[in-house]
């Protein structure tokens, strides 16, 4: 197309080029890097650097998990929940609201909800084997004791009976070692 000058003459375009291909050799092209996940399922342009989702959603597995996530919680509502979140615990929302969408695809009516129910009965079966195996332990306990207690009563019940023997028997076995060993005497005259 011919073009209107500042002198009132016309000049020609080559065709095709247009106004871009004009201009592209004076813009450097930004480097091809490859978008994040979700700038690559809703098929915009990533600025990674800007990009919200850039550092939880990767370019090569983000853009399924960020299908859910868009699918149950919507794009910008993401991105407002996570623009209001301090950056340090902005991973563990993202992960919090990955784990929600997969669980509210997964099960659409109960969500996450069916995954704790589940849990809190296993922690409440856990919870009543764990008091029957104390009290099978504290029944162990008190019976282990109480054998101990008797053995001890019996020992000392025959200890009693028997220790008058027991001592007479030493005393006499002690006076017969005495009479039969000769006195020991010593080279050294500190032992006198």
């Amino acid at each position: 197309m011919d073009e209107p000058q500042t002198n009132g003459s016309f000049r020609n375009h080559p065709r095709g080029l247009g106004k871009r291909g004009a201009t592209s050799h004076n813009v450097k092209a930004p480097t091809d890097a490859p978008p994040c996940g979700a700038c690559k399922f809703l098929r915009r342009k990533c600025m990674i650097n800007g990009c919200i989702f850039a550092p939880y959603f990767s370019s090569d597995q983000g853009a399924a998990r960020f299908a859910a996530v868009h699918k149950v919680f919507g794009a910008s509502n993401v991105s407002k929940l996570l623009s209001h979140i301090l950056a340090k615990w902005r991973h563990d929302a993202v992960v919090t609201i990955s784990y929600e969408a997969q669980a509210r695809l997964s099960d659409p009516v109960h969500g996450c909800v069916s995954t704790i129910i589940a849990l809190q009965q296993q922690l409440s079966y856990m919870v009543r084997q764990s008091q029957v195996i104390n009290r099978k332990f504290a029944m162990t306990n008190a019976l282990q004791n109480s054998n101990n207690l008797i053995s001890i009563n019996h020992f000392t019940t025959n200890f009693g009976t028997s220790s008058t023997a027991l001592s007479n028997t030493f005393d006499k076995h002690y006076e017969e070692d005495q009479i039969h060993d000769p006195p020991v005497v010593f080279a050294n005259h500190i032992f006198h």
